[in-house]
């Protein structure tokens, strides 16, 4: 429908432009309107043009109605406010969505068109240990994200990147050996800047049963001759933490080199295992989530295949980089940062953002597609704001397109209450989560608020079996919708659907007015949404489609004598229950046909 209006407007442009030297602008607003008196959608296009036309803005919205082509979907038009046009549709536009719905069935709010190709990275976390409730939120919504850019017309390529290839893996890795030598009866001394969750003496456990006898060593033996690991006093002021992280780093860098001496090639089979496991973890959790990756890509691949040492070699030759102190440092201040980054430390290192910038570069040549031009889209969490300037400088200097880079970061989660059951380590997991809340509250909760926003997930709401939980509200919108089907057949009533589309001229109810103007909102919205990059929206929406429902199922019987009336109310509850099973499931949330609670009135 906006597009339908949106031609009206440039219909009228021409007459209103014409001599004036002005050109028509490359969009044209046209918004949902906000309450009844308002008419069903907006423009403000005639606020716009005052200013370079020198026209007041309801003289120039004036002359924009007074040319506007007459339409058999434009019931009137009136001019409200300051310059604002109002669009009242006609009944039979209204009217018109229910078999467009129906006609389209699971492809009702979709693009017709292809729009290229967006590559989204999300999740990516270290394969260092269980996804925790904010890996959980990124999870939500870059598999939400991904299915409505999917549906706004785009091909998705959903990736996980691994991060193998640097110092955590090594971490991992030895406080799995650790582990495995306490089971094996040696009292050793864990370093304070390693991983003490329950998850890594679950690896141990794991790997004792097939290379225990060849990882033995005693524990004397390991801790000989290592720099202290203090512990950090309490109270400390910044300068005295410092100094203790400095301190407890080296002992755990010394601990490596131990390790990797002592274990000679079984290290890195021990470290192979160690991250092994953890990946299958990672992946069957999120298997349970129900979020799927079409590529899991290995930044230790990326770096022996030379991609990364490439991508250094090209910032080198383009003059971007200097050497200070020994180490390669990347000139991001010419790109808007506030300090420039190190590329390789002094020891020959790579920094995890002289890998990463390779990736994106990588990223970026197989997203290409004919036609169009590629985009990326990471999902990262609020904590690493600080590499957005220096990515993009990067993007800039390797490719010349920091605009194909959109980084969308997630505030943070915190729960709230109801307590948990088992806990991992001294964090919540996502399976926590999951098998606490169940995967479509997890889910939907996650959506309900904008990624840019702190969320405090309410676990006792979203165990509720009440209208007061939002998923559960939606859902029972969908098995209601369900069961008048059950029920009409329980009456030995037929469903009759053509009759039903031919008698559509009498839903006159205010209930049905409503109900019928958001689902027709739906194939605009996943557009705007999807521009946005803001899946929460169709979780805002959902919940609409799903409170317009339930104001119209309580306030009308559907089962009425007339046939007529009876078959064209069937229809709009089958065009609701189509729309609501096509959002949920661009949310990754069930649409379930019955539920407890059910009215037993249709």
């Amino acid at each position: 429908m906006k597009d339908h209006l949106e031609s009206l407007l440039r219909a009228a442009l021409g007459p209103v432009l014409a001599g004036s030297g002005v050109e028509p602008p490359a969009a044209i607003a046209i918004d949902a309107a906000r309450g009844d008196q308002h008419g069903d959608f907006a423009s403000n296009l005639a606020l716009v043009l005052a200013k370079p036309l020198r026209r007041p803005p309801r003289d120039l919205a004036q002359a924009l109605v007074s040319h506007l082509p007459a339409s058999p979907r434009v019931a009137r038009v009136e001019i409200a406010g300051p310059g604002f046009i109002n669009f009242f549709l006609t009944a039979d536009a209204l009217h018109a969505v229910v078999p467009a719905i129906l006609a389209a069935g699971s492809a009702y709010g979709r693009a017709a068109t292809t729009r290229g190709r967006i590559l989204v990275e999300f999740v990516s976390a270290n394969p260092t240990g269980p996804l925790h409730v904010g890996h959980g939120r990124g999870a939500a919504y870059g598999d939400a994200l991904s299915n409505l850019l999917d549906a706004a017309g785009y091909e998705v390529l959903r990736e996980y990147y691994i991060n193998d290839a640097g110092r955590q893996v090594d971490v991992l890795a030895v406080s799995v050996w650790l582990r495995a030598l306490e089971l094996q009866g040696e009292r050793v001394s864990f370093p304070a800047r390693g991983y003490p969750g329950d998850y890594v003496r679950e690896t141990a456990q794991k790997l004792l049963q097939g290379a225990g006898a060849m990882l033995g060593r005693a524990a004397a033996e390991v801790a000989a001759g290592l720099p202290p690991d203090p512990v950090t006093p309490e109270g400390a002021d910044d300068a005295a933490r410092d100094a203790a992280k400095a301190q407890q780093e080296a002992h755990l860098d010394a601990l490596i080199a131990r390790a990797q001496q002592m274990l000679g090639p079984m290290y890195a089979a021990m470290r192979d295992f160690a991250l092994n496991d953890q990946l299958e973890r990672i992946r069957a959790t999120l298997e349970s989530f129900g979020v799927r990756f079409d590529r899991w890509f290995s930044e230790r691949e990326l770096v022996q295949s030379g991609a990364a040492e490439r991508a250094r070699a090209q910032l080198v030759a383009s003059g971007h980089t200097y050497e200070q102190d020994g180490a390669l440092w990347f000139r991001t201040t010419a790109h808007g940062d506030d300090k420039d980054r190190v590329l390789v430390k002094a020891n020959g290192q790579p920094t995890y953002f002289g890998n990463d910038l390779a990736y994106h570069v990588d990223k970026l040549r197989r997203a290409g597609s004919p036609g169009h031009a590629p985009l990326l889209v990471d999902v990262w969490g609020a904590d690493h704001h600080g590499l957005l300037v220096r990515m993009r400088a990067a993007m800039h200097a390797l490719t010349g397109r920091s605009e194909a880079l959109r980084i969308p970061l997630m505030q943070f989660v915190t729960l709230a209450h109801g307590r948990m059951g088992k806990r991992s380590g001294n964090f919540v997991t996502l399976d926590d989560l999951l098998r606490e809340a169940g995967r479509d509250a997890t889910r939907f909760f996650y959506l309900l608020r904008s990624h840019d926003q702190h969320l405090e997930f309410d676990l006792e709401l979203a165990r509720a079996q009440s209208n007061d939980n939002p998923v559960f509200y939606v859902q029972y919108a969908c098995a209601r919708a369900a069961s008048v089907f059950r029920q009409a057949g329980e009456r030995g009533l037929a469903v009759d659907r053509a009759l039903g589309e031919r008698s559509l001229s009498l839903l006159v109810q205010e209930q049905e007015k409503v109900l019928l103007q958001r689902l027709a909102r739906l194939p605009e919205l996943v557009q705007d949404a999807a521009a946005q990059l803001a899946p929460h929206q169709l979780a805002f929406y959902a919940r609409e489609v799903a409170d317009a429902f339930h104001g119209w199922y309580n306030a009308h019987p559907f089962l009425v004598d007339d046939a007529e009336l009876r078959n064209a109310r069937l229809a709009l509850v089958a065009a609701t229950g189509q729309v609501l099973k096509n959002v949920l499931g661009w949310l990754g949330v069930s649409a379930p046909e019955r539920m407890e609670r059910l009215e037993a009135r249709a």
